[in-house]
């Protein structure tokens, strides 16, 4: 389990992840999406992707995920936008915009990883691949 602990390599993002400062949680969540796997921390990029106190977070930590191009960063992505209040969603849209509609290559890349989310166990993430594929 990552502990958040100085000698844990992830130990400096996920304590920056705490920060005040939103620039450096926004940096943290960018610094954490590559490890989204990681054992802990999921979580922290869920409460990143929905920080209560600045939408830049929110928007940094999703493109982020997004740039990953793969089933689990889109899924947690999925998962936030579903209970995301309407101005995060606002920004958690801008960033798939942002990284999955600037081509039709890419859009093709985002209907690919969405087909396979529309079955997750998660009703608010399958719900929300499904608008995807209906978009």
């Amino acid at each position: 389990m990552i502990s958040g602990e100085p000698h844990d390599p992830l130990g400096p993002a996920l304590l920056d992840a705490r920060s005040p400062s939103w620039a450096v949680r926004a940096a943290a969540g960018r610094r954490l999406a590559v490890a989204a796997r990681e054992p802990g921390v999921a979580p922290v990029l869920h409460r990143l992707l929905l920080d209560d106190r600045d939408t830049a977070v929110t928007q940094e930590t999703a493109e982020a995920l997004l740039e990953r191009w793969d089933v689990h960063g889109l899924r947690l992505v999925l998962a936030a936008l579903a209970v995301a209040d309407d101005d995060t969603g606002d920004h958690i849209d801008s960033a798939l915009h942002n990284i999955c509609h600037q081509s039709r290559e890419d859009e093709a890349r985002l209907r690919a990883l969405a087909s396979e989310l529309v079955r997750d166990g998660d009703p608010g993430v399958s719900g929300m691949a499904r608008e995807i594929l209906d978009g």
